[in-house]
């Protein structure tokens, strides 16, 4: 009997990678996608992506989508205690393994760990010490599509932010920041998957500062009121032009 996981979904590049990694094989059932949403925005926390987005996706994946609601200056008190309830609920259908994208940051895979244990569970990292300019190679090279939706600009300029994750994206990092951004330099929106029944066709927008952080609005592109978008399920390349470094 395979064993049953319960996936902790962002909608990005990591989570898709860890979660198509575990799909090509044979030895876990994944039955929910597990994701946290601020709720005073309706938007996926620290990503910023908007809630019908992640609908979305799920709905391409075939998965059910399970979310927890966090206020805006949520504590780790809230968090853990509104993750309990729902990891409890899963345990009682017999899933006992929690799946993350993590790559190589040891003291979250710890403070994951913990909580686990805690409600009896195990937490599993399919990507754990892959070397991440290696990963974003493969990212590419599988055929995956992301768009850039948060940078932190104390540790990676601005203007990568919108910025659709192409092998020019990725040569342009500066070498400083992890290509994978595991040490969170940015965040991103995965639109297509190897995994996707289809992609999703949407349009890059708005620019918003707040504090250090450049988040950049992703929206459905049919439910925008520019009937003259691509409808071939790619982000219009007119939405993204944004300058390089240097240029």
């Amino acid at each position: 009997m395979k064993e049953r996981i319960l996936f902790c979904w962002s909608g990005g590049k990591d989570s898709a990678l860890a979660l198509d990694e575990l799909l090509r094989g044979d030895a876990v059932d994944v039955v929910g996608l597990l994701t946290t949403v601020t709720a005073d925005y309706d938007r996926v926390s620290m990503h910023g992506v908007r809630r019908r987005l992640l609908e979305r996706q799920a709905a391409l994946l075939g998965l059910p989508l399970e979310i927890v609601y966090l206020s805006k200056d949520s504590s780790n008190e809230e968090y853990e205690s509104r993750m309990e309830k729902l990891l409890l609920r899963y345990k009682e259908k017999d899933v006992l393994t929690v799946a993350f994208g993590d790559i190589h940051l040891s003291e979250v895979r710890e403070y994951r760990e913990r909580n686990l244990e805690v409600v009896g569970m195990k937490a599993l990292f399919p990507l754990w010490g892959r070397n991440t300019r290696e990963l974003a190679r493969f990212f590419v090279r599988r055929g995956f599509k992301a768009v850039v939706t948060c940078v932190d600009t104390r540790v990676l300029d601005g203007g990568f932010v919108g910025r659709m994750m192409d092998s020019v994206f990725f040569a342009d990092l500066p070498t400083d920041v992890d290509p994978c951004g595991e040490n969170g330099e940015y965040h991103s929106f995965v639109y297509d998957a190897p995994m996707f029944r289809e992609s999703i066709p949407c349009i890059t927008g708005e620019v918003v500062v707040r504090d250090v952080f450049h988040f950049c609005d992703v929206m459905l592109a049919d439910e925008s009121t520019d009937h003259n978008l691509s409808r071939e399920g790619r982000i219009n390349d007119r939405f993204l032009q944004i300058p390089r470094l240097g240029e």
